[in-house]
């Protein structure tokens, strides 16, 4: 009798899973007991901030493994940083499984090639990673349902995959996915499984818990400051406070003579992006001892070219040059023509500060660089660009450098950049010990990297019956680019991309660049340029509906009914219908019944293929704000967890409120002038409305959720103030701090 057959028979003799033995079942199939391991296809160029998956090519990367006890492994490529990715996207494969949730561990996967790209940024992570991780989890599920029919000499169609166990549809039998999972190892792996329809989900679209939330409760998840190894020596830094400087004189005698202080190093600057600007650490037995000696050292600093800088001179400049022509980007119709023959003209330029990453959990990372050998532990969001920096500074393959990706408290884009762990293997290639390096958030605050600064300048032309016939659109912020390029003076056509492509379509339209050259590092925070340009928009288009004597939502519909660009015609009904839900939600067609002295702002932005629509309702009299209630929308296409949307969108609120009022890096004499969140204040739990978050019901492919809920949410409130107390803001935030 061969092995299937006395299987088969074994599994005839009752319909109850726990009478055919695991054991025996392993031991009749002869298959070893590995279980299932599962390589799936996921696009080579899901790269954080790439928007062409056309280019994709693809790689077996991502792994599932089913272990012979049932128990379900499933790795994470993405970094986890509090936005729910590493619930997301294993329960997509879960789903598509009919596995368990309740079986299922999902693990941070290490930096490497095989789990694809894992730079996570831009909002793409789900939009790029949905479906092939759903073929994966279909994948596993075939193989599995193949496994029990060849145990049970039946055809697949004869059986069923549900909830951990495949059935005989015919019989009512069942196996267990652990009792298949080394036969169905030797099954063929399907190229291009079906996937479920959308009536059939199990966790898709529903609010599914964190599969770390007990974790994080109690304080068990380890983040990037939680890493300890033997024989770790801790190490805090300092670096030249204006761009550009050197060192001129250290003193380190008083430093040293500390106890429990072993050197003071200085640390050269990398001229590679992410490389360390140079600075002077102290490494120590503990970072408390650290920190206090790295207080005694006398340090000069040679300050350089960029010590002039400062930020309220500056943003005064940035107007001069967005008020004045400027290089042209992008042109059509004849905007001169429109606003000779207009009724009506309207002129405005906003601004916008600095800002500041400033997550809970500041930058840290342990390193241990070895001759044969290097190490790390960081809580990042690029680990593929830790290995290429470091191997550049210790002249090895990057592939040779191992990094483990812990749980990070916050980024917004401050842990795609790796100085933090470069400057930590200076300190143990010099030491010869693992080094774990903690920056204060002082330190980071100082000199980081931060968000444009930015002037946006409008104008527009009205007709006799209030349409919009012109619209002339000047911009100018540092970009990104002079990260990787310190020549550029302005941005690219690519970064006012989202300036031509807004989803108005007027016939006649300018945009144009001014010059703007950065003097600090500027880099992605979250939202990114949806910032300024939301803003900027959605708070004209309010100005403009006063102008020509229109409800503002009316206004806005008939500027969006005037689009005669077929490609703009999703981007147009998807924003009007998002604009719609939040004005029922709100009460905004029955506002005439507020209190005196509140008022209802609306605003929609798209950005990062979503989109996020606001109404917002304050109580105010002029720079007295409180905002009593958010309904936000967003329409993010099919939403894998409901309760993550939930929590990115509150999320978005509080960063939206933050940005909008209070929070903004001032430079002065080229040196950051705030150190700490009492002179950069964040919202306060007390600050916190009542925010409704409303999800739009899509069959859409998923887009990006993380970042494009912050933009709307300075307009809304700008126009919401307006509308309670007759005061406009046209700069973010409204009421800066004086530092």
């Amino acid at each position: 009798m061969s092995i299937l057959e006395k299987l088969t028979n074994k599994a005839n003799e009752t319909n109850h899973i726990e009478n055919v033995s695991r054991r025996n079942f392993i031991k009749a199939s002869g298959v070893a007991t590995t279980g299932l391991v599962l390589g799936v296809a996921i696009p080579s160029k899901a790269m954080a901030f790439s928007h062409s998956e056309s280019e994709a090519a693809f790689n077996p990367n991502a792994f599932i493994h089913l272990q012979e006890n049932g128990d379900l492994l499933l790795y994470c490529g993405r970094c986890e940083m509090g936005q729910g990715i590493s619930t997301a996207l294993p329960a997509a494969v879960a789903d598509e499984m009919e596995a368990d949730w309740s079986r299922v561990t999902v693990q941070q996967a290490d930096g490497d090639e095989k789990y694809g790209p894992q730079g996570t940024g831009g909002s793409a992570s789900i939009r790029v990673m949905y479906e092939p991780m759903r073929e994966a989890g279909a994948a596993a599920k075939l193989m599995l349902v193949a496994a029990a029919a060849k145990v049970w000499k039946v055809s697949v169609d004869d059986c069923e995959a549900k909830n951990h166990f495949v059935y005989q549809k015919s019989t009512g039998k069942k196996l267990s996915f652990g009792q298949l999972a080394s036969l169905a190892a030797t099954q063929p792996v399907p190229e291009k499984p079906a996937l479920k329809a959308k009536s059939a989900y199990n966790y898709i679209g529903k609010a599914l818990p964190r599969h770390d939330q007990g974790k994080v409760v109690v304080g068990e998840r380890v983040y990037g400051v939680d890493t300890k190894l033997p024989g770790l020596k801790y190490a805090a830094i300092t670096h030249c406070p204006v761009l550009g400087g050197k060192l001129k004189s250290l003193v380190k005698d008083e430093a040293l003579a500390m106890k429990g202080v072993l050197d003071v190093i200085v640390v050269d600057r990398l001229a590679v992006p992410y490389g360390s600007i140079g600075g002077v650490a102290v490494v120590a037995d503990n970072t408390w001892t650290a920190q206090q000696a790295l207080a005694k050292l006398k340090i000069e600093w040679d300050l350089g070219e960029n010590a002039s800088y400062d930020t309220v001179a500056y943003k005064k400049q940035l107007v001069k040059n967005v008020e004045n022509p400027a290089e042209l980007a992008t042109e059509r119709g004849d905007v001169n023509s429109a606003f000779a023959t207009a009724a009506k003209t309207l002129k405005a330029t906003y601004t916008g500060g600095h800002l500041s990453h400033s997550p809970m959990e500041p930058n840290a990372s342990v390193v241990f660089v070895e001759k044969d050998k290097c190490e790390v532990w960081a809580a990042t969001q690029s680990p593929a660009d830790i290995q290429k920096v470091l191997g550049q500074y210790l002249k090895r393959e990057p592939k040779d450098i191992i990094v483990h990706v812990t749980m990070a408290g916050g980024a917004f884009g401050r842990k795609f950049k790796c100085d933090y762990v470069h400057e930590a293997a200076v300190l143990s290639e010099k030491t010869g010990f693992p080094i774990q390096l903690t920056w204060s958030r002082e330190e980071d605050m100082r000199t980081g990297y931060y968000h444009s600064i930015s002037a946006q300048h409008i104008e527009a032309s009205l007709d006799e019956n209030g349409a919009v016939t012109g619209w002339l659109h000047r911009t100018a912020f540092p970009p990104i680019g002079s990260l990787f390029n310190p020549a550029t003076v302005k941005p690219s056509k690519d970064d006012v991309s989202a300036v031509d492509n807004y989803p108005f379509g007027l016939p006649n339209f300018r945009s144009e660049i001014g010059d703007a050259k950065a003097h600090t590092r500027i880099g992605w925070y979250r939202a990114v340029y949806a910032i300024f340009y939301g803003f900027s928009f959605s708070t004209f288009a309010d100005e403009l509906a006063y102008k020509a004597g229109k409800d503002p939502l009316t206004f806005l519909n008939q500027l969006y009914d005037a689009n005669n660009i077929e490609e703009q015609k999703e981007q147009v009904s998807r924003s009007k219908n998002a604009l719609e839900i939040a004005a029922k939600q709100s009460g905004w067609f029955e506002r005439e019944n507020l209190p005196k002295g509140q008022g209802i702002g609306l605003a929609v932005h798209y950005s990062f293929q979503s989109y996020v629509a606001m109404a917002v309702r304050v109580e105010s009299d002029g720079d007295n704000i409180k905002v009593l209630q958010v309904d936000c929308v967003i329409d993010c296409g099919q939403v894998l967890n409901r309760d993550g949307a939930t929590a990115q969108m509150e999320g978005a609120v509080v960063m939206g409120m933050s940005l909008a009022l209070s929070t903004e890096i001032t430079f002065r004499e080229g040196a950051v002038v705030n150190s700490n969140f009492h002179n950069y204040p964040v919202m306060r739990i007390n600050d916190m409305p009542k925010v409704n978050v409303h999800i739009v019901e899509s069959d859409h492919k998923p887009t990006g959720l993380g970042e494009p809920g912050v933009a709307p949410f300075a307009p809304a409130l700008s126009n919401a103030v307006f509308a309670a107390s007759g005061k406009r803001y046209r700069d973010i935030p409204f009421k800066p701090m004086t530092v």
